[in-house]
């Protein structure tokens, strides 16, 4: 994009980040089951699990579009 790496750095993280919470917004609206209050108020592992597994995918799938 630029000439400078530290600007490009900071640019694809900010990228990065936004698709991530993008991506991560639109998991939570889809969910069938309300997933804040599963994992934090019901204290359900599973949904802890799903949440964390499908965020780490995500960013898996983020950084190797990317790189």
């Amino acid at each position: 994009m630029t000439e400078y790496g530290f600007l490009n750095a900071i640019l694809y993280t900010a990228l990065g980040i936004a698709a991530f919470v993008a991506a991560f917004a639109i998991l939570i609206k889809l969910a069938p089951f309300p997933l804040w209050k599963a994992v934090v108020e019901d204290r359900n592992v599973a949904a802890a699990i799903l949440a964390g597994a499908v965020a780490l995918g995500l960013c898996w799938i983020i950084a190797a579009t990317m790189h």
